[in-house]
């Protein structure tokens, strides 16, 4: 569940040891390696630095119950259940109905059955091109409308599909995380999951937030510009995050369900402002799978849509619905 290519462009003041007292104008922060990438919590007015600890408590929590190769959590269960009804923590549901509901919105594009897919390219592992007859095999597990969801519990009507909420799981925990914080006491707040930037709250001085948006394939991490924002969150997708070369061709890890191959596309990257982290992550995919012809288009009849940055492969910025992008002299 990494993507790397958003970054807050919210300069921390300092880092405050857990378990002690602030004063409620200074920001505490704490960065952790979780979700296999950097996440950075940033909170204005919380009481003592033990809110940072409990929110890193529950982002392990929920990892466990929606990552693919967890074990003992929901999404493991229902892919191993053989296609009987599995029951799932309501956070499970939510994703997965939330997934389901993309899937619908985007045509078939955004795919949450995409699991035996991902599980053969590997990218958050040891990538690798996989076989034509693999991929047939695998294709032939795509379809979300075989998810069925009942009350309390998930089957898969095809045996052998596997759920993958890579593509929105993030964006959900990284909501889970901001009302933790509103509901203890914090003033503002930015939560950044290796790039799924979600903030709360005002700034102690009133300003805008303002998060920064990487430059696609930039080595360094150059910013293209940042993105000026109240209370809402921004994630970027880019085909240029999780990438190998094999034979001279390179290979990203945006899937197209129709083939399984990574998506031919115009866009390089897309940058979402939604008001929530689990539309924006999602939002960002489509925006991918789509194309510059068509993304527009699925993007404003979205639920929770603001705004979006499409970044091209010829170099061309497209700026989509209300977003305010400024770009440094």
């Amino acid at each position: 569940m990494r993507r790397l290519s958003v970054i807050a462009a919210l300069m921390v003041m300092f880092l405050t040891a857990s378990g002690c007292a602030v004063k409620s104008d200074e920001p505490i922060s704490e960065t952790r390696i979780m979700l296999d990438t950097f996440c950075t919590l940033t909170v204005y007015g919380a009481r003592d630095a033990s809110v940072l600890d409990e929110a890193f408590r529950l982002c392990a929590e929920y990892e466990a119950l929606l990552s693919i190769s967890s074990e003992s959590g929901d999404v493991w269960s229902i892919n191993h259940a053989g296609g009987t009804a599995v029951q799932a923590a309501p956070e499970t549901i939510e994703v997965i109905m939330a997934g389901l509901e993309f899937g619908m919105l985007s045509g078939g594009l955004f795919d949450i059955t995409v699991g035996r897919l991902s599980a053969l390219w590997d990218f958050s592992g040891n990538p690798r091109v996989p076989s034509k007859l693999e991929l047939a095999t695998a294709l032939r597990t795509v379809g979300f409308s075989k998810v069925v969801v009942s009350g309390d519990t998930v089957r898969l009507a095809n045996s052998e599909a596997w759920l993958d909420l890579g593509a929105i799981a993030k964006g959900y925990i990284a909501d889970r995380l901001a009302d933790f914080l509103r509901g203890n006491g914090a003033a503002g707040a930015v939560i950044d999951l290796g790039g799924d930037v979600s903030v709360v709250g005002s700034k102690p001085d009133g300003s805008p937030w303002m998060i920064g948006v990487r430059r696609p394939f930039s080595a360094s991490g150059d910013l293209l510009g940042v993105v000026e924002t109240g209370e809402a969150s921004i994630v970027t997708s880019g085909t240029y995050e999780r990438r190998f070369e094999y034979n001279g061709v390179a290979y990203h890890h945006i899937l197209d369900p129709n083939d399984g191959m990574p998506v031919r596309t115009d866009i390089v990257g897309a940058t979402i402002l939604a008001e929530s982290a689990a539309a924006g992550d999602a939002l960002s995919t489509i925006a991918l799978l789509a194309g510059s012809k068509n993304a527009e288009d699925l993007l404003i009849r979205a639920p929770g849509f603001i705004g979006a940055l499409l970044v091209l492969e010829n170099g061309e910025l497209v700026q989509i619905g209300d977003i305010s992008f400024l770009i440094p002299d």
